[in-house]
């Protein structure tokens, strides 16, 4: 038994406490207190469902140099995730049942964060041949996804809607079209042009958004069942406004946002830092505006990491040779409670919600809420800031375009089913 005695409750449903919170056997038994073998001092901390990423490069298979499951799960479970939905760009790509149940297996022996793997939505992720969604569901695949790769051809994700619909399945998408990108490495227009770089424009996002709710409208229209397109890392003021006219619409649409778009813009560039190099790219401050204002009036679904490591000699290159990507799993959530709540008076039920109660409605999961019988897969939480420190990471990507940033927000304890997977209490 484990007792949080005097801990501030919060969750998609509000703030409220302080309560004494009595777990065992996998569940909150009750929130006024009782008999315990193990006694935490709640006060001045607070407790929360366990965060869950929809979006996370966890490397394996065949990319271990740069991050593999024991240490994107430790990660994660330092970040306050207990659920976690890994990428399938592996080497090789993710598109088979037995590499979905492989990568359970593994998760599953750590005992770490659960492992939500997506598959792969076409065989190889090369645009040309759909999988095959109801073995890829049976064995344990959460969504399709040729994250990494966008979608060219609209007739293979219309029949990939189609048939993922049949399975439940939602299919989440790298909305750029890549003839409007191009080799573009950071954001286009003025500060580009001054620094020489070649840029990916917001439009290359906006079109193949539009796009692709035009695929769905179709998929709709054909199915018996409803297919359902998530937009993975949202970065632009006319995507945001598309995804918004698209729910009004009734469409069958969700979106999730980055904390690099969240918090930073293309002046982060003005050093020619890779560290700052990210797919798409950082954009200008109306766009992150936009995005703020999207998680606040509900057209954004999620906060997910798009956690990208390379090896430290990768991100040493030059800008234009640099791999894009940035690690985040450990700092998500304290950047965002103390660039958004802190700063900004950003409801912190709200925040909580899209790293809980929102990714879970993408994959259907049911919500996490603190109250007696409640599955006790949860996060207590620390006000107290400490400076971001990369040496300290559990990924093998120990750089950080935040390093030194003051943050508070930090992970103590996380939980997974009532077993301690992480703990970091004074």
């Amino acid at each position: 038994m484990l007792l949080i005695k005097n801990v501030k409750l919060v969750d998609a449903l509000g703030e409220r406490g302080p309560a004494d919170v009595l777990i065992g056997e996998g569940k909150i038994l009750s929130l006024d207190g009782g008999e315990a073998e193990t006694v935490i001092d709640g006060t001045g901390l607070f407790l929360a469902p366990g965060f869950l990423d929809l979006h996370a490069h966890l490397r394996e298979p065949g990319q271990e140099v740069k991050e593999e499951l024991a240490t994107g799960l430790l990660a994660a479970v330092r970040g306050g995730y207990t659920d976690l939905v890994s990428m399938p760009n592996t080497t090789p790509p993710v598109d088979t049942p037995e590499a979905v149940r492989a990568l359970r297996k593994k998760a599953q022996a750590l005992g770490l964060a659960r492992l939500h793997p997506a598959a792969a939505l076409t065989q190889g992720q090369e645009g040309k041949t759909l999988t095959e969604a109801g073995l890829l569901k049976e064995a344990g695949a959460s969504l399709l996804t040729d994250d990494g790769h966008t979608n060219e051809d609209a007739g293979i994700l219309a029949a990939g809607l189609l048939q993922a619909s049949a399975f439940g399945l939602p299919v989440a998408v790298h909305a750029e079209d890549a003839s409007l990108r191009r080799g573009g490495v950071m954001n286009d227009g003025p500060l580009a042009d001054l620094l020489g770089l070649p840029g990916n424009p917001k439009e290359a996002e906006a079109a193949r958004i539009a796009r692709d709710l035009e695929v769905l409208r179709y998929a709709l229209r054909r199915s018996p069942t409803r297919p359902y397109l998530h937009i993975q890392h949202l970065s632009t003021k006319r995507g945001l406004e598309l995804v918004q006219e698209a729910k009004r619409a009734g469409l069958p649409v969700t979106a999730e946002a980055t904390p690099h778009h969240l918090t930073l813009t293309e002046e982060a560039l003005k050093a020619l830092d890779p560290l700052f190099k990210v797919a798409p790219p950082l954009r200008a401050e109306e766009d992150r505006e936009a995005l703020l204002k999207g998680l606040l009036d509900g057209t954004l679904d999620a906060v997910a990491t798009d956690h990208a490591p390379h090896t430290l000699a990768e991100k040493e290159m030059d800008l234009l040779r640099a791999p894009f990507g940035i690690p985040s799993l450990e700092v998500a959530f304290p950047l965002l409670y103390t660039e958004l709540h802190g700063k900004r008076g950003f409801p912190l039920a709200r925040l909580v919600e899209l790293f809980t109660d929102g990714p879970r409605r993408v994959l259907g999961l049911p919500p996490i809420h603190l109250e007696e019988g409640a599955e006790a897969s949860l996060v207590l939480l620390s006000p107290k800031e400490r400076p971001v420190d990369p040496a300290r990471f559990a990924s093998k990507a120990r750089y950080s375009p935040w390093t030194g940033w003051r943050l508070g927000g930090w992970p103590v304890l996380t939980l997974v089913e009532g077993r301690i997977v992480h703990e970091a209490l004074e």
